[in-house]
């Protein structure tokens, strides 16, 4: 709204307004941020000192090396020219120390040099604004708007962000994500795999809107991604084609047991690929659909019901409770009572491994936890994204993520799966040697 000057208002119109009374509002970047300011200059400060630390303590570990003549071999050398590193509070000027081997030439292969472990070689930026750059793109914002949104994050002294700037790391996210594609995987084994299709809403340009993500857990109880591509409506094709290529890249044991939804296309690609593996079940999934086949005033007890039987603690309880609910519900609910018994089998395997597993074992909970933050960064918005785009932000942000996945309880008792332990009701079966030498003679 324009201010009315009361020498050219209308007659009848005029008033005065005088100008002294109008305050220019402040744009955003000329607002003064002093929390901001101490927390960066802490920041380094911080880091001067832990990288003078580290170089300190890397000295003192090569301080018995002479040179020929006597002298210490490595000493203090300046500094490296300073560089800004982008964090999560704005640029971060930074000056790295340098070393000098005395003995060696810059140019030796034997030359003893210096790294930071908390500076590596060439970052500009700390992990977190790594994983902050595709949660964005995903959200919808273009390259051409990385500056101006970032610039509201991080500060406008943030550098390095331009439309190009972000177009040049995209294209190494897609190296990153081909190079992961074509890993080797014979030096790699897992007893556990959980399998799901997870519909992300992510701004795919066709019908292929489904991930299929497939998660494995190491005989050290790591949980790690195995291997992850976009499908058509979960089918068997696609499920057989992500399984065969990890077979191609010498995944060549296959797990002990396998835990997925009851999506029919995953089953038939695993039985074909997989032929001896087990099967396991989600009861999160079996619940859900077994509750959808019965009218809401039931559906509480119908869930206390199903609760009895995953968490009884034997199989022998478990089988009881499973039969109550037949009996209970077939007269009347015949289709949910259908539902729930042809998975029978299927849905106990749990209790033929360690006890301490079932938690992990009876859901594909490891798959919907993971991705219930990316589902929530990828919701639909203006735009298109290409397949291969969509794969490599989706591969960042968990790689990001799996980060701080948590071991499995109780990994002591994976070895023993790989060497043939058998558990019964999730305790292991101890196998008693018999004597054969004969009695003595009385």
């Amino acid at each position: 709204m324009g201010v009315l000057d009361a020498s050219i208002s209308p007659p009848k119109e005029r008033y005065a307004v005088p100008y002294d009374n109008v305050v220019r509002l402040k744009q955003p970047e000329a607002f003064d941020d002093p929390l901001t300011d101490i927390l960066r200059n802490g920041a380094r400060a911080l880091l001067a000192q832990a990288v003078e630390a580290e170089v300190a303590d890397f000295l003192g570990k090569h301080i018995d090396l002479k040179t020929s003549d006597g002298h210490q071999r490595l000493v203090r050398h300046g500094h490296l020219p300073e560089r800004e590193v982008m964090t999560g509070i704005g640029p971060v000027a930074v000056c790295q120390p340098r070393v000098r081997d005395r003995e060696a030439g810059s140019a030796a292969p034997d030359r003893i040099r210096f790294r930071p472990s908390i500076l590596p070689p060439y970052m500009r930026r700390t992990k977190s604004i790594e994983v902050l750059l595709p949660l964005l793109y995903l959200k919808g914002i273009s390259t051409g708007d990385f500056s101006e949104a970032l610039a509201a994050l991080l500060g406008k002294d943030a550098a390095g962000l331009s439309a190009s700037a972000i177009g040049r790391l995209k294209d190494g996210w897609f190296d990153e994500h081909a190079a992961w594609q074509k890993r080797d995987l014979s030096t790699k084994r897992y007893v556990y795999v959980w399998a799901d299709g997870i519909h992300l809403q992510a701004r795919l340009e066709d019908e292929k809107q489904c991930i299929l993500v497939i998660i494995g857990a190491t005989p050290e109880g790591a949980k790690e991604l195995v291997g992850f591509s976009d499908g058509a409506r979960e089918s068997a094709h696609d499920w057989r084609e992500l399984l065969l290529d990890l077979k191609r890249r010498r995944f060549d044991v296959p797990p002990q047991l396998v835990i997925a939804d009851g999506a029919l296309g995953f089953w038939k690609a695993a039985g074909e690929v997989w032929p001896k593996t087990r099967e396991q079940r989600c009861w999160v999934h079996k619940t859900a659909n077994v509750l959808a086949k019965l009218p809401k005033s039931q559906q509480p007890k119908a869930k206390r019901a199903l609760q009895e039987i995953w968490m009884a603690a034997t199989r022998t309880v478990a089988e009881l409770a499973f039969d109550a609910f037949i009996e209970s519900y077939t007269p009347k609910y015949e289709k949910a009572a259908d539902c729930l018994s042809k998975d029978r089998d299927a849905l106990l395997a749990f209790y033929d491994f360690p006890a301490e597993h079932w938690k992990h074992l009876r859901t594909t909970n490891p798959i919907e936890s993971t991705f219930a933050t990316v589902r929530h960064r990828t919701i639909r918005s203006k735009g298109c994204l290409s397949n291969k785009t969509a794969l490599a932000m989706v591969f960042k942000l968990v790689e990001g993520a799996q980060r701080s996945w948590r071991r499995l309880d109780g990994h002591n008792q994976l070895p023993k799966l790989i060497l043939g332990v058998t558990f019964n009701d999730g305790i292991e079966v101890i196998t008693k040697t018999v004597d054969h030498q004969p009695a003595a003679a009385a």
